[in-house]
């Protein structure tokens, strides 16, 4: 699979709520980094977000690859309701950082945890 392949089928898998599926596409070693849950290995981080998701629903907008490198970006709108029924959206950019195998070896997360970040704190 290309880096796009995968990047398409993690957005996919993120909205269904497959985590098994998502952690598949990382290697052994692989790590998230979040605005707030930290960094983690991927099946640490999936586990806890599935654990405070009730459900998501994303808008895809675009997605950019660096050419030359092992790099890409994945723009998109995240609806995101918790497990209390709180609901947030935002906007999110991640960074996919692939092994030579295109396995994820990092992915990095940005996005305003403004609202987001109250809502979480409320959930724990």
């Amino acid at each position: 699979m290309t880096k796009k392949e995968i990047a398409q089928l993690y957005i996919e898998f993120l909205e269904n709520g497959d985590i098994n599926q998502i952690i598949k596409l990382f290697s052994n070693k692989g790590k998230v980094t979040s605005p707030i849950y930290g960094t983690k290995l991927a099946s640490d981080f999936y586990k806890e977000l599935d654990e405070d998701t009730l459900n998501s629903k994303l808008q895809f907008k675009g997605l950019f690859e660096e050419k030359d490198t092992q790099r890409i970006a994945l723009y998109f709108k995240y609806n995101w309701t918790l497990k209390n029924n709180s609901y947030v959206e935002f906007e999110v950019v991640d960074i996919f950082e692939f092994d030579e195998n295109n396995k994820i070896e990092h992915l990095k997360i940005i996005y305003d945890t403004v609202k987001s970040r109250v809502f979480i704190k409320d959930l724990k």
